[in-house]
């Protein structure tokens, strides 16, 4: 049957006639997404899931549906659940569907991982078209090839011979503007590192280089990584974000060659925005370390923040840490993490302009935004998230139950803030002891005054 609306038909009046076929069913929703008709697709989706609510193939299906219409949120939603809910097992065409979903909120550098790690345990998910718009190459050896061992060491599985590390270069889109609250962090970042950019002139006639570096420490979900990449976007400057497996490796020297390799891609891409997270397994104390190879890396690391050997004019350094009492001393000295910033959670001015920046575009019946935030007390960024999707999910439900979508209300985003707790508390309860009892030098006043201890 050559026509697809024959073919449609006949596949429409089948499942008429035995509703409670699901396979047929499903061949009907994957054949209408095949030939564009997304919307009645996912009506088709919607039933079956109605029928199935554990079957994950069905819920994809909707999760590209939804893709499909641009009604995103709906789709993280799903993807999500399937993700937490399946322990590391999930479907490998989840994850590049999770991926497409993360570059479209500007996630980039969680995108493509999410995207590769879709494609190595099943080659046949991958989606050329994605993977040329982000330059992500094909693997290159096969899942049952062997490293190649040469005195002792595994040899590189990199293929084409380049030393360059694996992290990405991004250019953010987000803005200052995009992150709620955090006004004198974001006024602090805009002196240490905006403000040079825009004004050179005045900087090169005081002799300032441009460039620096900014700690920002507080509990988890806070908002730090979200606001190094919203810096980036506000300069439209490169940004690079490392994390511990881009820079540590099993062999003696190579983590500091890894470490010198970033700072080496940061320089040429300047104005560059050099991030670090979790800082603190990469420059933890010294004093803690009984290994000699540990000091090597936190020697690189100061040895390259201060430019010893190339300059960082234009390479603007700003690292995150959950756990800033182990980040070592000398990294607070003057030309290096010099601005050490506390980054709280929300007050609730704060937490209103996060919840109204979460709720853009989704359906909502005018929010009492001041309502729910007084129901989030120390809630940080990403608790706020976390109420906003189950407040969506429940919605979700609802809607596929009823076959009708309805906005989400206040009372809807109440009773989910009622369904979770706050999980900056266990992060205070141990940085309240590092105040009282290990603030010799002042660095920790920011929590006392927080605390009002």
């Amino acid at each position: 049957m050559s026509d697809p609306n024959q073919l449609l038909d006949a596949l429409r009046q089948a499942v008429a006639l035995t509703p409670d076929n699901h396979s047929l069913r499903l061949h009907l929703a994957e054949t209408l997404g095949n030939y564009g008709y997304w919307s009645e697709a996912e009506v088709e989706y919607k039933k079956l899931l109605a029928a199935e609510p554990r079957n994950e193939n069905v819920k994809l299906g909707l999760a590209n549906a939804f893709l499909q219409q641009d009604k995103n949120a709906a789709a993280l939603v799903v993807v999500e659940e399937i993700l937490k809910k399946s322990a590391g097992s999930a479907p490998p065409r989840t994850y590049v569907l999770h991926a497409k979903l993360l570059a479209k909120t500007g996630e980039i550098e969680y995108a493509i991982r999410q995207y590769k790690k879709g494609v190595e345990l099943d080659r046949t998910v991958a989606d050329e078209s994605f993977a040329s718009r982000y330059n992500i190459l094909p693997p290159s050896r096969s899942s049952d090839d062997k490293d190649e061992v040469v005195d002792g060491k595994i040899r590189s599985s990199a293929g084409d011979g380049s030393d360059e590390p694996l992290c990405e270069i991004e250019r953010p889109r987000i803005k200052f503007a995009d992150v709620g609250g955090l006004d004198s962090v974001k006024e602090e970042i805009r002196l240490k590192i905006i403000h040079p950019l825009s004004h050179p002139e005045l900087y090169k006639a005081y002799g300032k280089p441009i460039g620096g570096g900014i700690l920002m420490y507080g509990p988890p979900g806070c908002g730090k990584t979200y606001l190094a990449r919203a810096t980036a976007g506000e300069i439209n400057a490169a940004f690079l974000a490392i994390g511990i497996n881009d820079v540590l490796d099993m062999w003696l020297g190579n983590s500091e060659k890894n470490l010198h390799q970033v700072f080496e891609r940061a320089r040429r891409n300047r104005p560059c925005v050099l991030f670090f997270d979790e800082v603190d397994a990469l420059a933890a104390s010294r004093a803690d370390m009984r290994k000699s190879a540990g000091r090597h890396l936190i020697n690189q690391f100061l040895a390259e923040m201060d430019g010893v050997k190339s300059s960082n004019d234009g390479v603007l350094i700003l690292a995150a840490s959950n756990a800033p009492w182990h980040v070592d001393s000398a990294f607070r000295r003057p030309g290096r993490f010099d601005r050490v910033l506390f980054i709280p959670p929300p007050d609730l001015a704060s937490r209103i302009a996060t919840l109204r920046i979460l709720m853009q575009g989704k359906p909502a019946d005018n929010l009492d935004f001041e309502s729910i935030a007084q129901k989030a007390i120390d809630f940080t960024g990403a608790d706020l998230k976390a109420v906003v999707d189950l407040a969506v999910e429940a919605k979700l439900q609802q809607a596929i139950k009823q076959g009708v979508p309805k906005p989400l209300t206040t009372k809807d985003l109440i009773a989910a803030a009622g369904q979770l707790k706050p999980s900056s508390r266990d992060w205070f309860a141990t940085a309240r002891n590092y105040a009282l009892y290990s603030n010799q030098g002042g660095q920790y006043d920011d929590i006392v005054k927080y605390l009002r201890l």
